[in-house]
């Protein structure tokens, strides 16, 4: 079981995909927003994948991907997008990230488990 920090604006997003990331026997910690999201890692220190929407309130995704990730203990920690933005640049900028997927919304249950498997996998 893996603990997995989604962030995203929508609470039913949120919720959506928790039930699915919950059923597929993950545990689940939420941020509201960018900022919120670097809030919940600092509190959480075990968080194994974040998945986080690009435009956000406070602080895009990929900036919250990039506060997060320097921190020593996250340094590793696998991350992808899941949002209704795709450009190129976009994408550029998240690899730089290290954003690992990128999934586009409206979202497939399949697909994001199939992505959570393939990231912690490859995260092992």
């Amino acid at each position: 079981m893996a603990k997995i920090l989604i962030v995203d604006d929508s609470e039913t997003l949120r919720d959506q995909l928790r039930d699915v990331i919950e059923k597929a026997g993950h545990q689940v910690v939420e941020g509201h927003h960018g900022r919120h999201g670097c809030e919940v890692a600092e509190a959480n220190q075990d968080i194994d994948l974040i998945i986080s929407d690009f435009n956000m309130p406070e602080l895009d995704g990929i900036s919250m991907i990039k506060r997060i990730k320097e921190q020593a203990q996250f340094k590793e920690t696998p991350a992808f997008m899941l949002t209704t933005e795709s450009t190129k640049e976009l994408m550029q900028q998240g690899k730089e990230a290290g954003v690992m997927a990128w999934i586009v919304k409206p979202f497939d249950e399949e697909e994001i488990i199939e992505a959570i498997d393939a990231v912690l996998e490859d995260a092992a």
